[in-house]
């Protein structure tokens, strides 16, 4: 009888005179595998970089110039006439259907291409006043998977109200809204993602949405193609129906981030989502609940803020880093695309190659993470990325445009490259307590180097080509930059201010856990 209760009393004073595990350790044991359930998460969450790209878009069908042709070819020609020159009762457009696109059924084609461009501009407008307005929402603001429904759920239901849009103010104010609504879709949906994922599968979990996000484009033109003889408006109804739907999925389905409800003291919760995204580490999970900080104990470790990232200086030296390497990332990004037409190249093929070539960036980032620092890779890829962009405007100006292409295609490859893994390595610089606010200034240093890409694209209407070697220099010093930040490589996500800053005082010399 002594024999047999030893060892269950020698058990039970184990548990009792153990220490208590930290929540991280138990995140990264119970999901050191990543199963079928918790990559049909990854897939349920990263479908909203989808249907944001739709939205990012559609204008480049909906308010397209619809082809017309002459009633009367006695005083018009399509090739050479100016249909603002002709009576109204002189041509008509292609298929006799003037709803096609927004310029036909608002009669803009005699307008300025201020307004004309103005659903677009308001659309972007909306982006980067919503993305700052959105980012001054603390990140314990009703948390992750509730941010990504409420504007998952405003940008599609504003998409299908488009469709009762009866004048070009409307439409405008409307595009600004969804605007404003999609503005922090893909950077809720990629830290809840990147939250959910361990230290192990991170590299690879987190180039699925942006794989999403390319699919999204890609299936936006098959759509269109199958509704070209329908009015502007279905465009809208079939990209948006599609959307809401998927809120309302997020909202049934989707789990909320287990780091987040570990950071606002609801261990309970947070072990639940654990059970729920690897059913085969439950038995592990209820043997060390018990073992966690108490509420009480969450409760009265120091909190964290925004104002965090800018009273503490290595944050606030971080967050201006960051976003100086985003800015040439965005200018590379966003400008070639634009430059692309000043060499002598067809213009379709060309942003298709553009956009194919994205594809096999998810592949080859989660390797470059995986296997090499996270400093390293980043330098490393500003560099080539703007040497290329260097050679095709020396190769443009000696004539070799097919050559010049093809280090057109290499510097946007590289560009791609180079945002997958700043988004990767921003997760792990930053803690959950501040994590959705960083990411917003990622995007948006992204977004204002995109906008200074027009301006200089412009210059090479003067001289050919110049845009390339601009964004390649700028690109190439600014990722120098990259030597100021901290490697992270092999490093699990922090939930606080302080364990980032207790774990950043090894990581020198160790791969430490928060």
């Amino acid at each position: 009888m002594e024999d047999s209760s030893a060892p269950l009393l020698t058990h039970i004073e184990d548990e009792d005179t153990s220490p208590p595990l930290t929540f991280d350790k138990i995140f990264e044991q119970s999901l050191s595998d990543l199963g079928l359930s918790q990559f049909l998460q990854i897939l349920l969450v990263g479908l909203a970089f989808a249907f944001d790209s739709q939205q990012i878009f559609i204008t480049v069908f909906t308010d397209a110039y619809p082809t017309w042709h002459c009633l009367d070819h006695t005083v018009c020609n399509p090739a050479t006439t100016d249909i603002c020159d002709l009576p109204r009762s002189t041509w008509e457009w292609d298929g006799g259907f003037k709803g096609k696109t927004v310029i036909s059924e608002f009669e803009l084609e005699c307008s300025s291409s201020f307004l004309r461009g103005l659903p677009t501009s308001a659309f972007y407008l909306g982006s980067i006043v919503g993305g700052v307005a959105m980012a001054m929402i603390p990140d314990s603001f009703l948390g992750r998977k509730q941010l990504l429904f409420f504007t998952t759920l405003a940008m599609s239901f504003t998409g299908i109200s488009i469709f009762f849009s009866t004048n070009i103010w409307i439409y405008v104010f409307l595009k600004f809204i969804i605007g404003f609504a999609r503005s922090q879709i893909c950077t809720y949906a990629f830290n809840l993602i990147g939250e959910r994922v361990s230290t192990k599968w991170r590299p690879r979990g987190a180039m699925i949405p942006f794989t999403l996000f390319v699919l999204g484009f890609m299936s936006l033109s098959g759509i269109a193609y199958l509704v070209r003889h329908a009015s502007w408006r279905v465009l809208y109804l079939c990209t948006s129906v599609p959307a809401a739907i998927h809120s309302v999925l997020i909202y049934l389905f989707a789990l909320e981030s287990p780091r987040w409800l570990h950071v606002q003291g609801k261990n309970e919760e947070a072990i639940e989502v654990l059970k729920r995204i690897s059913p085969a580490s439950r038995g592990y999970l209820e043997a060390v609940s018990s073992r966690l900080p108490s509420k009480d104990d969450v409760e009265n470790t120091p909190s964290s803020s925004i104002k965090d990232l800018f009273i503490r200086k290595w944050a606030f030296r971080r967050i201006l880093v960051v976003m100086t390497i985003m800015f040439g990332l965005g200018m590379m990004y966003y400008g070639v695309p634009l430059a692309v037409r000043d060499i002598d190249v067809n213009i379709y093929l060309s942003e298709a190659l553009n956009a194919a070539v994205e594809l096999p960036t998810f592949v080859i980032a989660p390797i470059l993470l995986e296997k090499f620092n996270r400093r390293t890779s980043v330098l490393a890829n500003c560099l080539v990325g703007g040497a290329l962009a260097v050679f095709c405007f020396v190769l443009a100006l000696l004539g070799l445009t097919n050559i010049a292409f093809v280090f057109e295609l290499g510097s946007f490859f590289c560009a791609r490259i180079g945002f997958n893994l700043m988004a990767v390595y921003m997760i792990e610089m930053y803690p959950t307590c501040v994590r959705n606010f960083a990411t917003t200034m990622l995007r948006l240093s992204l977004v204002l180097g995109g906008a200074a890409c027009p301006i200089i694209a412009s210059v090479g209407r003067n001289v050919p080509s110049l845009s390339f070697a601009v964004f390649g220099f700028t690109m190439s010093g600014l990722g120098f930059f990259a030597l100021f930040l901290p490697e992270t490589k092999g490093a699990s996500l922090c939930d606080t201010m302080e364990a980032q800053e207790q774990r950043e005082r090894v990581m020198e010399t160790s791969n430490s856990s928060c």
